[in-house]
């Protein structure tokens, strides 16, 4: 037996399996969805990959093949359950369980987002029909990752935060004020944490005086605002975005060494 043959197949299958988060996503997704895995899973299971990827790098292409460059494909809305069944798993670290449900916030909010961006002009890569599809389909999954609040750290609850928004119910929003007043007394207005939940609080109210009044508050503090003709959820899905992406690099960052 030739005594290099050990350390070559372990260095085949590395190559193989991909980096870590690779072989992580492929092993929650095998035992989650055995018999539905759409079209996009095939980048956690072929056998020939990107030998530079890091997981940083598959990370990339593996959200940009479900959700491409923040517009919807025909494609996108069955590759949603990827990202929940992901979002869902304990196994996952909270860094990514937070973007898988930023993700999913992302797929359900493209219209309104970048309607609010290119107004009045309709946005260049719009396909309302995936658009629709690949928004009930994050509603369909919200239900199951709502029900996961208590057990999520504080990043995963504010990505949760903003799906209970867009997804509002008589059931949901009572239950979602009550949970952030306590970010609201841990987080004071003016940071970043403070302002997210209370504009999060302020959508909740479902009041459109009062959530124009805030949105203009707040862009012209310090966030990309959106044209005054822009419909009111549109405003207020483009500005909820915009937080949720700051909000997300501050609460995923990974700690310094020693802490």
């Amino acid at each position: 037996m030739d005594k290099h043959a050990a350390p070559e197949q372990t260095q085949h299958h590395a190559i193989a399996c991909g980096p870590p988060i690779r072989q992580l996503f492929r092993d929650i997704i095998a035992d989650r969805l055995p018999d539905r895995m759409p079209l996009q899973a095939a980048m956690l299971f072929e056998s020939e990959i990107d030998p530079d990827w890091d997981d940083r790098a598959f990370l990339a292409e593996f959200y940009n093949e479900i959700l491409h460059q923040d517009t919807c494909q025909p494609y996108t809305a069955d590759a949603l359950v990827l990202l929940a069944a992901l979002a869902v798993d304990d196994r996952i670290p909270a860094r990514h369980r937070f973007q898988a449900v930023d993700l999913l916030f992302r797929a359900a909010t493209v219209a309104e987002r970048h309607l609010a961006e290119t107004w009045p002009a309709t946005p260049q890569h719009a396909d309302p029909d995936s658009e629709a599809r690949a928004r009930s389909a994050v509603q369909l999954h919200t239900p199951d990752l709502l029900a996961r609040w208590p057990a999520e750290c504080p990043a995963v609850r504010m990505a949760l935060a903003g799906l209970a928004v867009v997804f509002p119910t008589d059931r949901t929003l009572p239950a979602l004020t009550a949970r952030l007043h306590t970010f609201m007394n841990q987080h004071p207005q003016g940071t970043d944490i403070g302002d997210y939940v209370r504009f999060i609080l302020v959508l909740a109210g479902q009041d459109d005086s009062q959530t124009l009044a805030v949105i203009e508050k707040l862009t012209d503090a310090y966030w990309t605002s959106t044209a005054r003709g822009v419909p009111t959820r549109a405003r207020a899905l483009h500005l909820l975005g915009q937080m949720l992406a700051r909000v997300g690099a501050g609460l995923t960052r990974p700690a310094p060494a020693g802490q």
